[in-house]
């Protein structure tokens, strides 16, 4: 089963997004989950991961505005993004991989992405 992200559209500069993503085959595992986005002309970048043990990672750029987290009542992955930039614009991807090490590589499972557009 894939997984499938929701809730990219657009907002303004200072706004919140909540982005989810359908993982049932894989909330409940030991895989490492996590948050990818890829602006325009850019490499694709981890933004947030999410370990088996509730470890959380998050990249420079998105810490103490983004949060990961699992809802288990509906089997997703979340990232709540608070006072979004116009930076922040891009298509963010849901990723899980064996191991966090991982995740990124040939060997992660990717969602097919939500576009996020920030702007006045």
């Amino acid at each position: 089963e894939r997984l499938a992200e929701s809730g990219g559209g657009s907002v303004q500069p200072g706004g919140s997004l909540l982005l989810s993503c359908a993982a049932r085959s894989y909330i409940r595992t030991t895989y490492c989950m996590g948050w990818f986005r890829q602006r325009p002309g850019k490499e694709r970048e981890g933004l947030a991961f999410l370990a088996t043990d509730g470890t959380t990672q998050y990249a420079a750029s998105v810490k103490g505005r983004f949060a990961i987290s699992k809802d288990y009542a509906t089997n997703t992955l979340t990232l709540q993004m608070h006072e979004l930039k116009s930076d922040d614009s891009a298509m963010y991807y849901c990723a899980a991989a064996r191991e966090c090490v991982r995740l990124g590589t040939a060997t992660t499972v990717w969602g097919q992405g939500t576009q996020v557009t920030v702007s006045t």
